[in-house]
């Protein structure tokens, strides 16, 4: 749920990610494979893409399929990882070594904070979920200082899905509902704005299982990607960043009968004067 009026930028969630693994005993993954052998050969070693697996619900129906096509087009080796078959600090030790990410859309792309800088994030969305409109994981691959790379798919055909309408209501379910309203939700091709999260026609679609084609997704991300996942080329952001801005006032004037003024003005932040920036840009917001 987004929160009002709170700034952060990703070197912050890094260091918290930091002390989570520091918390669970967990060493990122390239810190423990350094056992000689040449850069070049340490770099292929290290490279490797993460599928998360799920085993019950929002199912990747040709997983293999799709982990092969991965493995052929980036020619790295993938692995699956399952929240519900493996614990969390071991999930977070290969995530965190891993080139590129590759998740249905869920929770557990929260662990994206755990992946190194200029990894990639690759969200599904099952059909008739607009990716648009759900961007958590998306807003944190963004947020300056994370250094990731974020590529959405969705699932654009109907007969590439499996719908489970007689699930129970949490699970996607709609049996419960009033005949003319399940017929709206199945002819339905695209999920209206709603409040999370309890919609049942939002649960129905989020719950189904994908068929995932992969000329379209292989497309997706030769379009979406900007370079290659690479983590050796990757560069810390600068670790320091302005402050708020102080004393922000706005104020309006009546200018004539038919024209009015708006004045914001701000303090510059208390410790720009220590930064080595050449040229400082303010985004003005009014709502």
């Amino acid at each position: 749920v987004p929160k009002a009026n709170i700034l952060f930028s990703g070197n912050e969630i890094r260091q918290f990610a930091k002390t989570m693994m520091e918390k669970m005993n967990v060493t990122r993954v390239e810190e423990t494979e350094k056992d000689g052998g040449s850069a070049e050969e340490e770099e292929k070693r290290d490279e490797y893409i993460v599928v998360f697996s799920r085993s019950t619900t929002r199912l990747i129906l040709n997983e293999a399929e799709l982990i092969m096509a991965l493995a052929q087009e980036f020619q790295m080796r993938v692995v699956t990882v399952s929240l519900e078959e493996q614990p969390f600090a071991s999930i977070v030790q290969v995530i965190s070594g891993a080139s590129m990410l590759v998740s249905m859309h869920g929770a557990q792309l929260v662990a994206s904070l755990f992946l190194p800088r200029g990894a990639a994030v690759v969200e599904l969305f099952p059909y008739a979920v607009n990716p648009e409109q759900y961007t958590p994981y998306r807003t944190l691959a963004s947020l300056p200082g994370m250094d990731l790379q974020y590529v959405s798919w969705r699932n654009t055909m109907e007969e590439n899905t499996v719908t489970h309408p007689d699930r129970p209501w949490d699970q996607g379910g709609i049996a419960h509902l009033e005949k003319e309203e399940q017929e709206r939700i199945l002819s339905s091709k695209d999920v209206p704005r709603h409040l999370c999260c309890r919609n049942p026609e939002w649960l129905f679609r989020i719950y189904q299982d994908t068929l995932v084609d992969i000329p379209s997704i292989l497309e997706v991300l030769k379009e979406g990607l900007k370079t290659r996942p690479s983590l050796k080329k990757a560069r810390p952001s600068s670790t320091v960043h302005p402050g708020r801005v102080r004393e922000v006032q706005c104020q309006t004037s009546v200018q004539a009968a038919n024209e009015a003024k708006l004045t914001v003005s701000w303090q510059i932040p208390w410790n720009l004067k220590y930064l080595k920036v050449r040229e400082v840009k303010y985004e003005v917001w009014i709502q």
